[in-house]
């Protein structure tokens, strides 16, 4: 199995402002799906989101494939009444029919062999009305810089189609504009996409910190758990879902399963 520890954002990693940004944007978006619901977070990783969603839900479930980051989750929640961790498969839910009302995958679709599967599945677990949430970097951002262990990355217009194909209703959204203008900024991008060009970007999360130093200056350590701040969050801005999207890092969607 792949070392996804190695690729996910744990606590005590160095992160810039703009990473602990989309961390609460994620986050900032889920709670408006989460307040007095039942919610799963598959894909969870570490879990620092869970405390936040479950400051909001009924319960949470942080659900994850790889034990190493389950173990985190669990010495960071418990005794916390609301929240159960468990191993799982996003393409085999172990959960029952309309058992849910949301589904968070954060930074983590482009991990799944089969998309269309778990979106089968979230579609089976969530009630009529139930909520899918997705956050993906943006495969046609002209800095994009794929993960080691990712199997395909899903443009606009490609998670639009997969979701309505899989019976929801979808928005689409984008965040994290980056069009650099100061010739700071733009030896910085250019030197980025240098490194992308020729696969010199760290394939580890503690091998980007030094870049990350050197590009981008003062980090801060990502906290055991999120603390619910949506100042650092950005705006979402909705787009078309067959547009071509080329300056913005970030993709959010929303996949509502229709009403009976």
């Amino acid at each position: 199995m792949a070392e996804f520890l190695t690729v996910t954002e744990t606590p005590g990693q160095w992160a810039t402002a703009e990473q602990l940004a989309m961390m609460s944007t994620r986050y900032g978006l889920a709670e408006k799906y989460s307040r007095d619901k039942e919610v799963l977070e598959i894909a969870c990783g570490s879990g620092f989101g869970l405390g936040w969603l479950a400051s909001q839900a009924r319960s949470v479930i942080g659900g994850d494939i790889d034990h190493r980051n389950l173990e985190i989750a669990k010495k960071t929640y418990q005794g916390r009444d609301n929240i159960r961790i468990s191993l799982m498969n996003a393409l085999d839910l172990p959960l029952a029919n309309e058992s849910l009302d949301t589904i968070v995958i954060f930074e983590a679709i482009y991990y799944l062999e089969d998309v269309g599967k778990f979106l089968s599945e979230a579609k089976r677990v969530l009630r009529p009305g139930g909520a899918l949430l997705i956050s993906t970097v943006n495969r046609e951002w002209h800095g994009f810089n794929p993960s080691p262990f990712s199997q395909r990355y899903l443009s606009a217009r490609e998670i639009s189609e997969l979701l309505s194909t899989s019976g929801f209703e979808s928005e689409i959204f984008k965040a994290f504009h980056d069009m650099p203008k100061s010739f700071k900024k733009r030896v910085v991008a250019g030197a980025r996409k240098a490194a992308v060009w020729l696969d010199l970007i760290p394939k580890s999360m503690d091998g980007k910190k030094y870049l990350k130093r050197i590009f981008y200056g003062k980090l801060s350590p990502i906290q055991p758990e999120l603390m619910p701040e949506t100042d650092r969050a950005e705006a979402l801005l909705e787009v078309k879902s067959n547009s071509q999207i080329t300056n913005y890092k970030v993709l959010y969607a929303i996949g509502k399963k229709p009403e009976l």
